[in-house]
């Protein structure tokens, strides 16, 4: 291969590899890698956007961004990304966890971050959540608001992140109601299991058939079909991630906020202030990691005794009254 044809097949591969955002002239600042799903998933992805362009609006700086389509493309994005002196980097989801193992100790001054896994490195900070604490509360709600006294739950990939979460759902759901029933189904074992609507609704549509009348999702771009055949179907969604009310108003319950958006923001934000640090930082409701939403699309769902069980509930947990288990890593979930 000539030095001419190598050149113009690297430069293919970058205009293929970056959004305009990220081939900017200013090769600097900040930058984020989304997991497979896109920004525009409706749900964590999105977040971790919405963190990004608040940075954006309060600051007055530009970031750089990419979207995979599979876990095979981390390791370059995060490469070319601090090549180019981006800085620090964050990547979204479990899924880079193996490639940022990688390229953080060949970009030692580079500072990187990722969302819901832990990679040990001096230039990492790994940001992770007590899901199961948000996913109590809006068990509870769920139950209280249910008519059936059965609920649903639609995971997307079957992972201890997501067991983690219907665990604490059950949980909070029996907090209400010793005797509801809850199915909990997994969307596959992959990472498509994030991206594929039609087969959250199928899953859907069978809890909705087996009387669940309440069904969560916590399935990323998954969970739009979740949301859509529970509407559809005469049930009640519950959103996660990023506030999903708005997708089918007055047919989401609730929906548990995993404020993915504030992890990128403060790591934006640190950075610009110089007082960005490595390590493990870990949020539930007492860091103000995780909350649910009341907004006029679901205000007259929530009645006041529910409003007060859920807050309750909450400072229940934040003062250690309520224990809610673990699943990722206490052993299997002792409510089933």
């Amino acid at each position: 291969m000539t030095r001419t044809s190598h050149n113009i097949r690297f430069l293919a591969v970058l205009l293929c590899l970056f959004s305009p955002a990220a081939l900017a002239a200013n090769d600097s600042g900040p930058a984020v890698i989304y997991s497979v799903g896109g920004k525009f998933d409706g749900s964590f992805n999105q977040s971790a956007y919405d963190g990004a362009e608040r940075f954006k609006a309060d600051n007055g700086s530009t970031y750089a961004e990419f979207e995979i389509s599979s876990p095979a493309q981390s390791l370059q994005a995060l490469r070319t990304f601090a090549q180019r002196g981006y800085s620090p980097i964050v990547a979204i989801g479990f899924t880079h966890a193996s490639a940022l193992a990688t390229a953080a100790p060949e970009f030692p001054e580079t500072d990187f971050a990722i969302v819901d896994m832990v990679v040990e490195a001096p230039n990492v900070r790994s940001i992770v959540f007590r899901e199961q604490e948000g996913s109590y509360i809006v068990g509870r709600l769920a139950a209280m608001a249910s008519r059936t006294g059965t609920l649903g739950f639609v995971g997307g990939m079957d992972i201890p992140i997501i067991r983690k979460f219907a665990c604490g759902y059950v949980q909070g759901a029996r907090s209400a109601d010793p005797q509801v029933k809850v199915f909990v189904n997994m969307t596959g074992p992959t990472p498509a299991a994030w991206t594929d609507p039609a087969r959250g609704a199928e899953l859907t549509r069978s809890q909705i058939e087996q009387g669940a009348d309440v069904i969560i999702q916590a399935a990323g771009a998954t969970g739009i079909g979740v949301l859509q055949a529970a509407a559809d179907g005469g049930a009640l969604g519950i959103g996660t991630d990023s506030n999903q009310n708005g997708l089918h108003p007055g047919k989401v319950l609730t929906s548990l906020r995993k404020r993915v958006d504030v992890a990128v923001y403060e790591n934006f934000a640190d950075a610009v202030a110089g007082r960005w640090t490595p390590g493990v930082r870990v949020l539930g409701l007492a860091e103000g990691g995780l909350d649910w939403v009341i907004d006029d699309n679901n205000r007259k769902l929530i009645t006041p005794e529910m409003k007060a069980a859920a807050e309750a509930a909450t400072a229940g947990i934040v003062d250690g009254s309520i224990k809610v288990h673990d699943a990722s890593s206490e052993g299997p979930c002792p409510v089933k």
